[in-house]
């Protein structure tokens, strides 16, 4: 398993529909790439405020698209 699998995993969980799943994955790691899909799922579920928060923690910037397309590029990046 890479170091990223748990991660690209918690996205594929998320764009199934799984958030709840998703975030469990991305909150127990403390690494700034869990910190991006951490914002990430926040801005799925609609809350601003604290995607905002993780996204700083990794240092990124929000997606401007869709969820699903940022959460393909998020993928693509970590893969």
């Amino acid at each position: 398993m890479t170091r990223n699998e748990p991660l690209l995993h918690a996205i594929r969980l998320a764009l199934a529909g799984d958030w709840q799943a998703a975030h469990e994955i991305a909150q127990a790691d403390s690494g700034a790439d869990a910190a991006w899909v951490h914002g990430w799922l926040h801005r799925i579920e609609g809350d601003d405020a604290n995607a905002g928060y993780w996204y700083r923690r990794a240092g990124r910037s929000p997606g401007q698209g869709s969820t699903a397309e940022e959460g393909a590029a998020i993928a693509q990046a970590l893969g």
